[in-house]
């Protein structure tokens, strides 16, 4: 039952503070969509809630902590007095350093307070651009939509082109493909013809298109975007050089060409190392990790694997660690070792699906299949690839769409069921 709470009526002194985390705790709560039950849970009332919202009680810290728990936020959320300007800085300040979770629950803050046009333009850009690098590709798009409309409307040319470059990058992550290079090609000419936006926004422009054909397996094409941004890349600091290499690297992988996947991925992991970018390095390591596990090299693959896990728990980055579990669980199968290769699949399957990270759990479900699938275990690994073909369509990337419905219609054809093979096969090749 819930418990019956005893209205304590705020002094004069603190009938301010109280109206203020009452506003708060209103605030929050219908950004949560909760009603006052609802928020209540089953130890207050309706009434209580009612009465913190109005001002009319204090809550204690006790019952703060609970409502701030069943919010989502910090305690602190609701209790901070500092100053408007100086939270705006603090989240530009997290956007900048890389802490992508922390800055987006800063923007949307922010965003629930009275704000000019300009000021609500720039809080709902710097709110995408972390929700884009968190893979939140349709939130992303919500907030950039809304950004370069306010924008638009203000005449601010530059800020418009900023703000469309994360509109591009989240429909990137939404695999709006066509739309995104649609955007980032219309960006590029602006550019090109005179628009003067950031000092890397070129070169970011054309890595980002590269990244839409390389989706679409457009490797050539990919790769002469990056190699046209090579040569804008001189001028930049070690942290935006090695965002570049990472990109290069990966496209070389998947052209085949290991032996400069890593060359390239070797000089990015010096570049992230001297610009203390741990996280960013163990993204690297894994890449290298993939191409010498490409390339035979399975030793060296491992080891690589190895450092990018340490650094990912080291980070407390779980997001990352689902991909590079995946990584060792690759190396460990292509040793022959299928209980510990399911067994590191597992977890990173488990993990990314915890994090959000559909890309990592796609993979992970791709090495469990493959596992059982040489164990022989076809029933397990049929399941298993159904799995993954069903994550493959919601993700709607063609080129991974293919590669899960190739290897399942393998696996079919191998134990003798032909005509599912061939449905599997056709569906392949229609995609």
């Amino acid at each position: 039952m819930p418990r019956t709470k005893l209205i304590a009526r705020p002094t004069v002194e603190d009938a301010e503070l109280a109206k203020r985390i009452g506003s708060r705790i209103r605030e929050a709560r219908l950004r949560a969509g909760l009603t006052q039950q609802q928020l209540a849970g089953d130890r207050y009332t309706k009434a209580y809630i009612s009465a913190l919202e109005t001002g009319i009680a204090r809550p204690s810290m006790v019952a703060l902590s609970y409502l701030s728990e069943r919010l989502h936020l910090s305690a602190s959320h609701f209790l901070d007095t500092q100053s408007p300007a100086w939270s705006r800085l603090e989240t530009d300040l997290r956007l900048a350093g890389g802490e992508w979770e922390a800055a987006a629950d800063g923007y949307e803050q922010l965003l629930a307070l009275p704000a000019d046009e300009q000021t609500r333009a720039e809080l709902l850009r710097g709110r995408a651009e972390a929700l884009a690098r968190l893979d939140r590709g349709k939130q992303a798009v919500t907030a950039a939509a809304e950004a370069v409309r306010l924008f638009t409307g203000l005449g601010r040319e530059t800020d418009t082109a900023l703000s469309r470059y994360w509109l591009a990058y989240g429909l990137y992550l939404s695999d709006n493909e066509a739309d995104a290079r649609s955007l980032l090609r219309s960006l590029l000419e602006q550019v090109r013809a005179g628009l003067q936006v950031e000092p890397d926004f070129e070169m970011r422009l054309l890595v980002a298109l590269a990244s839409v054909d390389s989706r679409e397996g457009q490797h050539e094409r990919s790769l002469a975007y990056l190699e046209e941004a090579r040569g804008l890349a001189d001028d930049l600091d070690d942290r935006r050089r090695a965002t570049f290499l990472v990109g290069l690297a990966i496209s070389y992988r998947e052209l085949g060409d290991v032996e400069a996947a890593i060359r390239a991925g070797t000089q990015a992991l010096a570049l992230y190392r001297s610009a203390g970018a741990l996280l960013e390095s163990a993204t690297i390591e894994n890449e290298m990790a993939l191409a010498y596990l490409a390339a035979g090299n399975l030793s060296r693959a491992g080891e690589l694997a190895g450092g990018a896990r340490r650094q990912a728990e080291s980070g407390d980055d779980d997001r990352l660690l689902a991909a590079v579990l995946d990584t060792e669980a690759q190396v460990a199968l292509a040793r022959g070792e299928r209980d510990d290769a399911l067994n590191l699949a597992t977890r990173a399957r488990e993990m990314a699906r915890t994090t959000g990270n559909a890309k990592a759990e796609l993979a992970a479900i791709l090495t469990e299949a493959r596992a059982m699938r040489d164990g022989g275990d076809a029933g397990a690994a049929e399941e298993r690839f159904s799995e993954a073909a069903a994550l493959a369509r919601d993700g709607r990337s063609a080129a991974r769409i293919r590669e899960v419905l190739r290897e399942w219609a393998d696996l079919r054809a191998a134990h003798g069921d032909h005509r599912g093979a061939y449905e599997l096969t056709s569906e392949a090749l229609t995609v």
